[in-house]
């Protein structure tokens, strides 16, 4: 006899749990290829075309290259701030010492992995990062990794009540607003760049911005966070394109529209709503769900990467589709579509051994079992689902 959905979530994060705390939350990453000490060895190891044809193999091949070319398992902050948002779920479930234990080690974790030199509390990665679009050196911090471990302070200062946390996620706010570069548009509005090194219009990386500031507002009450946050939701706004959608930035080569950045879009400006109680965006978010919900599932419960492609099928939006769901409150009204895929992606998508894998793809699929892209999200966004089930 077939188990329910509930039942196979709570087995398969069990042995999720297991797997992460066995391996003390570090692993590898799709993107750590440049910390290979062969390739720093290198005589070219600092041309462009090179780094980028170095990470592009190590993220492609399903063949897992690190250990053998001199990649070690690391701590990734965002990857440490999912899990800690993770166990604020459970907390809220069941308020149990031991939940809170492992929030503290990961406050400690967090800390250490912290970006110095900068006007606020701020986070990036471990390893250096060639994109097309710039170069980002091992430490930089990012606009996402800093909204995502400052949420997760957020998170756990709403059940310990511990103001450092606050003054913490208060003080990412400052590295938004005073370290990263804006784009203007005619109206003075503003989107904020991916890190202090570039100048690009990520519309995803300032709404997740946007959300932070807008959540900080919310508790402090201070009108420049508020400004600051709608300037750039208005901004990326405005990109939407006439099916719900948005293109990843405004560079003509990120032109795609993929699942999971979607999800953050529709999220964040959820949560912008929520924490300030601006209507304006209603149509623009009912318009992006609809696009979202219509076009990246499919009737199996496969998880298309972009709206016109099914492969690859990338753990990332699974676990993305459970968080902009409840996010948005829809998680019982969405719960056939949310369990098929949920389904799915445990049975095509997890080892018995207790991790997910990363893509599923239409020859030769990825099942290395890395710690922030996969194990991170998931166990992220099934905490979620058990929230959910447990709030039902």
């Amino acid at each position: 006899m077939e188990i329910d959905t509930k039942t196979l979530v709570n087995e398969s994060f069990l042995k999720l749990w297991d797997y992460v705390e066995a391996n003390d939350y570090k692993g590898w990453d799709p993107y750590d290829g440049l910390n290979s000490r062969v390739f720093q060895r290198l005589p070219l190891s600092k041309n462009y075309g090179l780094r980028l044809a170095w990470i592009q193999l190590f993220k492609r091949s399903p063949i897992n290259l690190r250990s053998v070319l001199g990649v070690e398992k690391e701590h990734n902050a965002k990857g440490l701030a999912l899990f800690l948002s993770g166990y604020t779920n459970l907390y809220n479930i069941d308020p149990c010492p031991e939940y809170r234990d492992r929030m503290e080690l990961l406050r400690h974790y967090i800390k250490a992995n912290q970006s110095s030199g900068y006007s606020g509390a701020c986070w990036g990665y471990g390893f250096d990062w060639q994109a097309r679009a710039f170069f980002q050196p091992k430490g930089t911090p990012t606009i996402v990794a800093t909204t995502f471990v400052a949420y997760s302070l957020l998170d756990y200062y709403e059940i310990s009540g511990d103001s450092q946390l606050l003054k913490m996620a208060r003080s990412s706010c400052d590295f938004i607003l005073n370290d990263l570069n804006r784009t203007y548009d005619d109206k003075g509005n503003f989107c904020f760049s991916y890190s202090p090194r570039d100048k690009t219009s990520v519309f995803n990386a300032s709404l997740l911005g946007s959300r932070l500031l807008s959540r900080v507002y919310s508790l402090t009450r201070e009108e420049v966070l508020l400004e600051a946050a709608s300037k750039s939701v208005a901004f990326c706004t405005a990109y939407q394109q006439s099916h719900g959608g948005w293109a990843y930035s405004t560079l003509p080569f990120h032109s795609w529209i993929d699942n999971y950045h979607t999800g953050f879009n529709l999220e964040s400006l959820t949560e912008y709503r929520k924490y300030t109680g601006d209507l304006t965006y209603d149509s623009v978010i009912q318009k992006g769900l609809d696009f979202y919900l219509s076009n990246f599932f499919t009737v199996k419960g496969e998880s298309k990467y972009y709206y016109k492609k099914l492969y690859p099928i990338d753990i990332h939006a699974p676990a993305q589709l459970i968080v902009t769901m409840y996010r948005m409150n829809l998680f019982q009204q969405k719960r056939e579509l949310i369990d098929r895929v949920t389904r799915w992606t445990i049975e095509h998508m997890f080892d018995t051994r207790g991790y997910f894998y990363y893509q599923i793809k239409r020859l030769v699929s990825s099942r290395i079992p890395y710690m922030r892209w996969a194990q991170a999200w998931m166990f992220y966004g099934l905490s979620f689902y058990k929230k959910a089930a447990y709030e039902k």
